[in-house]
């Protein structure tokens, strides 16, 4: 397999890891309002499935070591397999809730929530099962992005009701009543702490002796998502989290490029995923030890798709299209809180284990 064997290779694949999963979401947002993202899932996790076959039979096969997908695969012990397969299911659910947030919140709502809560949960795990870096460090920047997190809520909750005083004034409103932000925001919360979770279950998959090397685990890991996407999105479909219940047959009437744009979104992941368990393995063995980049930088890297995500959000998709002055500085003061608190989590294993 083809691993990195320099510290600007690594740099490198990180970069495009975040890249990658900061941008994928714009996939969906290009399907167009009537898409429904319950369809559009479908066509994502084909993608999803199929990127990480192609990687696995090239770039994870052809390399200096002569070591295959195919022979890391064989040699991998079955509770790898087990623990791959199934933070592939956990990730699914997850990903289907913070899709299911996009198409109620936005992206500029969704990830800062979900993916913020996510990163929480994971530090507060890995900090309870190996306690590393300075906690006082690693929990004030948990606490920044629980005040960004909180902030990026009021901002969405304050732009709703503007824009149906907008409605009401114009005399479109179709109620009195004003709309709440809480299924946007359940959805992305709920999103967030199931994420936190499968990150250490792949982990625990490449463990070891004989655990999967980053090519073999991500095609484990895709099969979990494509295999248990038909059984989530059953439950998705007949209970939709909005509009009305989604016939399977609805999948057809789907022009041929919002399917395809489901199945790029699916390559888009997949390739930020492979990058990012590619350059983390990199240092694992003599010849790539020169690679390895410091965990500061690696966690501040991957994080960083979610301010990606949030400004796809705002300058793209004009999500606060229309806010006040009120709402544009809670969304400033979130991005900034954000930012801050990832710092601060980033650079926690630089200082060491004293506060």
């Amino acid at each position: 397999m083809i691993l990195p064997h320099t510290y600007a290779a690594t740099l490198t694949l990180m970069i495009l890891s975040m890249l990658c999963w900061g941008s994928w979401a714009n996939t969906y947002k290009l399907t167009g309002k009537k898409w429904r993202f319950e369809l559009f899932y479908f066509d994502y996790a084909l993608g999803l499935l199929l990127a990480s076959l192609i990687f696995a039979y090239t770039v994870g096969t052809y390399g200096y070591d002569g070591f295959t997908f195919y022979d890391d695969l064989l040699h991998a012990g079955k509770r790898q397999w087990a623990y791959g397969f199934t933070g592939g299911v956990i990730f699914n659910f997850a990903n289907m809730l913070l899709v299911a947030a996009i198409s109620v919140a936005g992206m500029a709502v969704a990830f800062p929530i979900g993916i913020g809560l996510a990163l929480i949960v994971g530090v507060a795990l890995n900090y309870l099962i190996k306690p590393a870096g300075n906690p006082t460090w690693l929990f004030g920047g948990c606490a920044l992005i629980v005040g960004a997190i909180v902030v990026d809520a009021l901002a969405y909750g304050a732009l709703g009701v503007l824009r149906h005083e907008q409605l009401a004034k114009a005399g479109l409103a179709k109620s009195t009543r004003r709309p709440t932000p809480v299924k946007g925001i359940v959805l992305a919360l709920v999103s967030g702490l199931l994420m936190g979770t499968f990150f250490p279950l792949v982990e625990k998959g490449k463990e070891g002796e004989v655990g999967l090397g980053p090519y073999a685990i991500c095609v484990v890991f895709a099969a979990g998502v494509f295999l248990s996407t038909f059984v989530f999105n059953m439950f998705f479909m007949n209970l939709p989290v909005e509009g009305e219940p989604v016939e399977l047959f609805d999948y057809f009437k789907g022009r041929p490029t919002q399917h395809l744009l489901g199945v790029i979104g699916g390559i888009i992941w997949c390739s930020g995923a492979v990058a990012s368990f590619v350059a983390a393995s990199a240092g694992s063995d003599p010849v790539t030890s020169g690679a390895q980049v410091g965990p500061a930088v690696s966690y501040a890297m991957a994080q960083g798709a979610t301010l990606i995500s949030a400004l796809w959000g705002v300058l793209v998709w004009k999500e606060f299209k229309g806010a006040d002055t009120k709402v544009k500085f809670l969304a400033a003061l979130m991005f900034l809180l954000f930012a801050a608190g990832l710092t601060l989590v980033s650079m926690a294993p630089l200082h060491g284990g004293q506060p």
